[in-house]
């Protein structure tokens, strides 16, 4: 998808509950996509979203605390748990990254655009002093 213009609220609401709808069954099926962003969302003719790249997905059991890496998900969608370095994570990430998405939609950039994670984590900390964010770091969803 192309985010250097906006769109209609009427389109992000049907990219978003298309995006969400296919989340929905990786999850279910035990997958994270973990590598969410514009570029690795598809949309064809008629307006049908695809998820697309699944380099990075891994299969997950939220009743397992098996460790995962946290160096997943481009830089700019990365939730704050893997900005974090927690290695204890479930859909919440890709949740966040589809959340960054919205947003992107909505604005026609990227809401936490940075070229390190510290830039990043910066960005992330001054939007969590504003809306008093409070993250639990291994309380996967």
């Amino acid at each position: 998808m192309v985010f250097n213009s906006l769109y209609f609220p009427r389109q992000v609401k049907c990219y978003m509950k298309q995006l969400l709808a296919g989340l929905d069954h990786c999850h279910r099926h035990g997958v994270l996509h973990r590598d969410l962003k514009g570029s690795n969302l598809l949309l064809n003719n008629e307006g049908e979203l695809k998820i697309a790249d699944f380099g990075l997905a891994c299969t997950f059991d939220p009743k397992s605390k098996k460790p995962m890496t946290s160096q997943v998900i481009t830089l700019w969608y990365r939730a704050p748990e893997l900005l974090l370095g927690a290695t204890c994570y479930g859909v919440g990430v890709d949740l966040w990254s589809a959340g960054c998405i919205l947003a992107e939609l909505l604005i026609g950039k990227p809401i936490l655009p940075g070229r390190t994670e510290v830039g990043t984590n910066d960005r992330f900390n001054y939007i969590s002093k504003m809306f008093s964010i409070h993250v639990g770091l291994c309380s996967p969803l």
